[in-house]
């Protein structure tokens, strides 16, 4: 079965959430694509858009319209090119909307798994949970009588373990598209032990296809996104309680995600990020990863108190922010929240005071968004944190000790064999987390 085959019939499970419906429009476009190729012509291509939700469903429709046009008027060159024999098609919007109704005419949005049970492709973003991922794909594969190839979303669980608990026979690898898929240019790549014939290159021919920069990462729990993400982030809960000792915890959760935006150069505090992803979902995938790991615990009693308390984070469906460790108006942290009381305290309220305590900024003209597209960021930076190696400020040595850890934690997963290599690590971050410079530099060794 060669590429365009593969892509004949299709399913994704979980098209309705923020992650499935970002891989439902990629594939979409690229089997519309497809289709449109001469030797293709009259052959059909099925997507079945696979969730258990109807509302979302419904409003897929609406998402996936919006989105393809917006795709399709960046290459409306190709599109003349591919509708050249269509004498109906003049004005560049009849191409437009011939090519909208054709990609959505791909789609087929059901609530029924069974629908899989004829793909030769499925994609799944399922909630992480391994024993419903076994659970789906065992039915599918006892059902389905094409040895299909099975794409899972999974950020943390092992694929190994999904493959011998379905008993997929290495038909299964972790391609893991980032947050959201259609605008993230990472996919992390995870191989079973022994992967079925022709999967990998597959796999790397669709995320070409797609646009995507392919990291392999191998198969232990975290991978090379998440093996770092949970490790910072729980550096820099730890962080904010040792700072609560002396402060309300509030106080301190406020200035650690200020360091770690500010002093690390990042595009979001570590506590917005944690927000961002959702508290529960950093907790589940603490919870999933911590088994596997030796000498070492991903557990934060703070995420506990949080979940308990109903505080989760996480996106609305209108991809708006909700409330987590920090209250937002239109993006933007105004408050943070106080589990001692269940209220969220206006930053106002504290701000001089903290800010105060922090200290002396490195360099304020240093920052994410002027420093991310500098050619000579290196030297930038180099300087930025020798400065501020020097300073005895509370928010530099805040700062320095947290750049550390990420150093730290970047040689850790190239030493346990979670990375292939340094660079990989540093594209991880770089690309998928959007920061400046990798975890793994000599601005923190000294």
């Amino acid at each position: 079965m060669n590429y365009d085959e593969r892509l004949r019939n299709v399913t994704v499970l979980g098209a309705a959430g923020k992650m499935g419906s970002g891989i439902l429009l990629l594939t979409a476009i690229e089997m519309a694509d497809l289709s449109l190729k001469p030797e293709n012509k009259g052959k059909p291509f099925c997507l079945y858009a696979m969730d258990l939700s109807p509302e979302g469903l419904a409003g897929l429709q609406l998402y996936l319209k919006t989105q393809v046009t917006k795709i399709a008027e960046k290459k409306i060159v190709w599109l003349r090119k591919m509708y050249a024999d269509r004498a109906d098609l003049i004005e560049n919007e009849q191409i437009l909307n011939q090519y909208v109704f054709d990609v959505l005419s791909i789609v087929r949005p059901v609530t029924k798994v069974e629908v899989a049970y004829e793909s030769n492709l499925i994609f799944e973003a399922v909630s992480e949970n391994k024993d419903l991922k076994v659970k789906i794909f065992t039915q599918i594969d006892q059902n389905n009588p094409h040895k299909p190839w099975y794409f899972t979303n999974t950020s943390s669980v092992p694929i190994n373990i999904i493959d011998t608990g379905a008993k997929l026979g290495g038909r299964i690898l972790g391609f893991h598209f980032y947050n959201p898929p259609a605008v993230q240019k990472l996919v992390e790549l995870i191989l079973p032990p022994k992967p079925a014939t022709g999967m990998e290159d597959f796999a790397k021919d669709y995320a070409k296809k797609l646009g995507k920069i392919v990291v392999p990462s191998n198969d232990f729990a975290g991978f090379i996104g998440n093996g770092h993400f949970m490790r910072d982030a729980l550096h820099g809960i730890t962080e904010a309680q040792k700072l609560s000792k002396e402060m309300q915890l509030y106080e301190a959760i406020y200035m650690v995600n200020k360091v770690a935006q500010d002093y690390l150069v990042r595009p979001m505090g570590i506590f917005q990020l944690i927000d961002y992803v959702g508290i529960d979902v950093v907790q589940f995938i603490m919870n999933v990863m911590n088994p596997f790991l030796k000498n070492e615990d991903l557990h934060s009693d703070l995420l506990d108190q949080m979940i308990k308390l109903g505080v989760k984070g996480g996106q609305n469906s209108d991809g708006s922010q909700k409330d987590g460790f920090l209250k937002y108006e239109k993006g933007k942290p105004l408050a943070v929240f106080n589990p001692v009381k269940n209220v969220y305290v206006d930053i106002s309220e504290y701000k001089d005071k903290c800010d105060q305590k922090l200290g002396k900024h490195p360099n304020p003209e240093v920052n994410w968004k002027t420093s991310i597209r500098r050619k000579d960021k290196d030297q930038v930076f180099a300087e930025f944190f020798a400065t501020m190696n020097s300073m005895p400020d509370l928010g530099a040595k805040l700062g320095m000790n947290y750049g550390k850890k990420s150093n730290e934690i970047g040689h850790l997963l190239v030493n346990s064999g979670v990375a292939n290599n340094e660079a990989d690590v540093n594209t991880v971050m770089l690309t998928g987390f959007f920061h400046a410079y990798g975890p793994i530099n000599d601005y923190f060794v000294f």
